[in-house]
């Protein structure tokens, strides 16, 4: 994004590229191009723990991890923009003692889906959706894409300039966000202009611009609160499946994870849980197995997990059971863990040999 500032990849935050007008504001785009794809996912993760916060990322394309952030600073707030492929966070407690730069993260998924937990709240959240973080909390995020690469921009607030308190904030944290009224038409359209216009900012009016930004925000987020309660019925049972399937996927290393557990999590019944997904592909025990079959093929696949027994990577997914598991992949794969594992490190030895 940032299209009227187009900048070349760099490989380290200390030779970032910075392009601004005589009197403008920098944008700094860091890009993994200039870097061995082997090692993209860890330069990736090396930037983001240092220039954002603590947090522990992982995903299945270690190998040509793709990725790119352009950031402007406005003031005390920052616009930055993030392309890169599926992963999943965590930021814990350890985490937030090491670092809290006690912030709100407003997120606007602009390519691919996001499925996140914070404060007990799950939402599921697709193209076009804001979603709302605190760095002061943990969070768990699934971020994914299947036909590229995802794309997020996101804002990140001072907490003080959120002029809401804070335990009303909370109650939005990872949620849906309805943004089709004034307030979040705004908002989102205000966004677009900054990143489309960044070469075009002072210092000056980048200033005045963060201010308005923040008093956005926070109307954003009024606005919010005070219609929380006005949801269709249909919307609700929408956004309640939605929660669901977040919290399945973020939960799946649970092995207590099954429907009555699923359905007490959230305060209904077992018969509306299955109701909700009377209409669904799958069964919710169905989706549940698919997923954490799924998360097993990914780590099978994984060269660094190659000396973890089979047994353990399936029990890390909550599958505890070695023979039913076996029995499930092969059913879901057309072939056994283990003639899949062998296969792919087969692929990942001929493509490590491949001449560059």
């Amino acid at each position: 994004m940032f299209a009227d500032r187009p900048v070349e990849p760099s490989g380290s935050s200390s030779d970032s590229d910075q392009e601004c007008a005589d009197d403008g504001v920098p944008v700094v785009t860091l890009s993994s191009d200039a870097v061995e794809a082997r090692d993209r996912f860890a330069w990736y993760s090396d930037q983001v723990q240092e220039y954002i916060f603590p947090i522990t990322l992982t995903t299945p394309h270690t190998e040509d991890f793709r990725s790119e952030v352009s950031a402007l600073q406005l003031g005390a707030v920052q616009v930055a923009h993030f392309t890169f492929p599926p992963l999943r966070a965590a930021r814990t407690v350890r985490h937030i003692r090491r670092a809290d730069p006690d912030t709100y993260q407003l997120g606007w998924i602009r390519r691919g889906t996001m499925g996140c937990t914070q404060l007990r709240n799950d939402g599921f959240f697709t193209a076009g959706d804001l979603v709302l973080f605190d760095t002061s909390h943990p969070l768990e995020a699934d971020i994914r894409n299947r036909a590229a690469a995802a794309e997020v921009t996101v804002l990140r607030i001072p907490r003080s300039s959120l002029s809401l308190p804070a335990a009303q904030t909370d109650r939005l944290l990872a949620r849906q966000l309805p943004h089709d009224r004034v307030s979040g038409v705004l908002l989102r359209q205000h966004l677009d202009t900054i990143v489309t216009q960044a070469s075009r900012l002072g210092p000056a009016e980048a200033h005045r611009l963060g201010n308005v930004t923040a008093d956005l925000v926070t109307c954003f987020a009024a606005d919010v609160l005070d219609r929380s309660g006005l949801a269709s019925p249909e919307s609700r049972t929408a956004e309640l499946r939605a929660r669901i399937v977040a919290f399945i996927g973020l939960h799946l290393a649970d092995p207590e994870l099954q429907p009555a557990s699923i359905a007490a999590r959230h305060h209904i019944s077992l018969r509306t849980l299955h109701t909700l997904f009377r209409h669904e592909p799958t069964t919710v025990a169905a989706t549940i197995r698919r997923l954490r079959l799924e998360r097993c093929r990914s780590d099978l696949a994984d060269p660094r997990l190659r000396d973890l027994p089979i047994a353990a990577i399936a029990a890390r997914w909550g599958l505890l059971l070695p023979a039913g598991f076996s029995r499930s992949f092969r059913a879901a794969y057309g072939m056994t863990p283990g003639e899949f594992r062998a296969e792919a490190t087969r692929a990942h030895g001929a493509g490590r040999r491949r001449p560059r």
